[in-house]
C-alpha cells in the first residue's frame, strides 16, 4: 500500500483538490450564468446611443475600466481623456461589431455575468455599480481574474484585456506612445480606410 492509497482509492491531495475546485468553479459559473439570463429571458437591450454593439451598461463598465487598464496611457487633462476614452470605447464597440457572432455573443454573456448584481459581488469582489467602483476595487478584480486558480476566470480576463487593448490602438491618439507615425500615404488613398 503506498501513502497515496487509502482503502485501494488514490488520495493525492492536490488531484483532489484540483477537481474540486473545478468542479465547484463550473457550478458556480454555470449557476452564476443562468442566473445572469433570467434577468432578461427573452430580449437583449438595444446598444447604447450612437453604438452598434455596446449596451449603455456595458459602455459604463469599460468606461470605469479603461482607466485602470490604460492608466498613464491616457491624457492627464480631464477634456482631452474624456475625449480619448469616448474614443476608446467607440473603436471597442466598432471591434466587437466585426468579429464574429459566437464570439460577440460569448462576450455578451460574460458581460451579463459582470453586471448581475447577483454575480458580480461574488466573481469580482466589486459589490456596487461599475461607475461607482474605486481604482482599487478594479485593479484587484483584474487582479483576481488574472492569477485565479479558476481557467474561465483566467480565459475572461484575456478576453477583456485583449479587446480593450487592440481596440485603444485603433485610437490615432495611441499612436504616438508606441512610434507609430499613422497610416503611410492616407492623403493618397483612394477609398476610406477602414481603421482594422
Amino acid at each position: 500500500m503506498t501513502p497515496f492509497m487509502r482503502d485501494g482509492q488514490a488520495t493525492d491531495p492536490s488531484r483532489r483538490r484540483l477537481l474540486r475546485s473545478g468542479l465547484l468553479g463550473t457550478l458556480l459559473l454555470a449557476g452564476s450564468g443562468t442566473l445572469a439570463s433570467l434577468g432578461g429571458c427573452s430580449r437583449q437591450p438595444p446598444a447604447a446611443t450612437g453604438l452598434q454593439r455596446l449596451r449603455a451598461e456595458d459602455q459604463a463598465f469599460f468606461a470605469a475600466l479603461y482607466p485602470v487598464v490604460l492608466g498613464s496611457s491616457l491624457a492627464p487633462e480631464s477634456a482631452r481623456r474624456d475625449r480619448q476614452l469616448a474614443e476608446a470605447i467607440t473603436s471597442l464597440d466598432r471591434f466587437i461589431a466585426h468579429i464574429s457572432p459566437a464570439l460577440q455573443e460569448q462576450l455578451t454573456q460574460l458581460l451579463d455575468l459582470l453586471h448581475s448584481s447577483a454575480t458580480r459581488g461574488l466573481l469580482t469582489g466589486v459589490w456596487g455599480g461599475w461607475s461607482s467602483a474605486s481604482d482599487e476595487q478594479l485593479n484587484a478584480f483584474l487582479l483576481r481574474w488574472r492569477d485565479s486558480s479558476l481557467a474561465t476566470l483566467r480565459m475572461g480576463y484575456s478576453q477583456l484585456m485583449q479587446l480593450m487593448v487592440m481596440a485603444w490602438y485603433l485610437v490615432p491618439d495611441s499612436w504616438p506612445a508606441v512610434g507609430y507615425p499613422g497610416p503611410p500615404y492616407q492623403d493618397q488613398l483612394i477609398t476610406s480606410p477602414n481603421h482594422y
